[in-house]
């Protein structure tokens, strides 16, 4: 289904829907649209629909639904947990991390952190993301979780993955991240500190709970340089024969 695409959360999915705010204001006054032009909504969930337009004003719209499909979930998931810094750019990562399939992205408190976590985080998240599914027609947004308390609740919610891998600089003798170890069937979390590295009880925490050390290369990247190059690897190994062609219900 070809674009463009607007948001449309699943609880008010039907038949007949409107749209409101800038959603409406992007249908109508952006891009122009009016009564008899097709667009497609996507509700975050695994849902696409091709919609035609009845009306169209400055505040709102009412769409009527022509067909619609469902996209199972992949069967490799990738798990982004990316510290907190004010230094990084999140609403880049954001919207990347839509585009290239992350299942979730968990941004969590480092002991080296520049700042503390704001409230509104996981708020100001989504909706980077949205836009990031627009723009690419991803029907899957990632689930955003806040992790105030920081490795140690890291490490707890990533008990059950199936692979736990932590790319870091300060090392030698590991393995690069390379598609034979990435994209793998199952759940993968991969953990990225913040601008001011990780710290010593970090690392002890993160081995102890069976990360995996690798190597992005010689340079230091920043953090969400790295953990876009990490979901970049995984994608692409995702789609390897074998591997992106199955998929899992619900």
């Amino acid at each position: 289904m070809s674009g463009p695409f607007f948001y449309l959360p699943p609880e008010a999915w039907g038949y007949e829907v409107a749209l409101e705010g800038q959603e409406a204001k992007h249908l109508g006054q952006v891009l122009r649209l009016g009564p008899g032009d097709e667009v497609g909504l996507l509700d975050g969930q695994g849902r696409t629909g091709r919609f035609v337009i009845r009306a169209a004003g400055k505040k709102n719209a009412r769409l009527e639904c022509l067909d619609e499909s469902f996209t199972p979930r992949p069967v490799s998931l990738a798990v982004m947990a990316l510290a907190f810094s004010k230094a990084v750019r999140r609403g880049f990562f954001m919207e990347k991390a839509v585009e290239l399939g992350a299942h979730a992205v968990w941004l969590w408190q480092g002991d080296h952190s520049q700042g503390k976590l704001p409230a509104g985080a996981r708020e100001s998240c989504l909706g980077q993301m949205i836009a990031g599914a627009k723009q690419s027609g991803n029907p899957w947004l990632p689930e955003v979780r806040v992790l105030s308390s920081g490795a140690d609740e890291l490490a707890e919610l990533s008990r059950t993955a199936d692979q736990r891998i932590l790319p870091w600089e300060m090392q030698e003798n590991v393995p690069m991240l390379t598609p034979d170890l990435a994209g793998r069937p199952g759940l993968s979390v991969y953990v990225i500190g913040p601008e001011g590295g990780f710290s010593a009880r970090e690392l002890d925490i993160l081995h102890t709970a069976g990360f995996a050390a690798v190597s992005l290369g010689a340079r230091v990247l920043r953090c969400e340089t790295a953990a876009t190059l990490c979901l970049g690897i995984h994608w692409w190994a995702s789609q390897l024969p074998g591997r992106g062609a199955e998929r899992a219900e619900g």
